[in-house]
């Protein structure tokens, strides 16, 4: 009973895993896209080409990210927004991104 317990919890960690390093495939992808933009002006295109892809909807999948419409549309607007995922995913710009949405909450209460 015990070596079972073990034994799933281990699976369970290596899921954990093998879910984290997709997520970076996914990451890269994104910031591989981004560079397109900012270089030839087609990353949003290419995430979307990507993404619908059989390989993209498997790593995504993998992922743990259901590969619809939606999310599609999700990766191709973060790639036109040109802040790469380190940048987006550190503190400082969620401290930015907050702060500029309670200023302007501030500035239509004004208004």
């Amino acid at each position: 009973m015990v070596g079972y317990v073990d034994d799933a919890a281990f699976n369970a960690e290596q899921g954990q895993r093998a879910r984290k390093l997709f997520a970076a495939v996914v990451l890269a992808a994104l910031d591989d896209a981004i560079a397109d933009d900012k270089k030839y002006g087609n990353g949003p295109e290419q995430i979307a080409r990507w993404a619908r892809s059989r390989d993209g909807r498997e790593v995504l999948t993998c992922a743990g990210i259901d590969p619809t419409e939606r999310v599609v549309e999700g990766l191709m607007s973060f790639v036109a927004n040109g802040v790469r995922t380190s940048v987006a995913l550190s503190r400082e710009e969620s401290e930015r991104r907050q702060q500029a949405m309670l200023e302007a909450a501030a500035q239509a209460e004004a208004a």
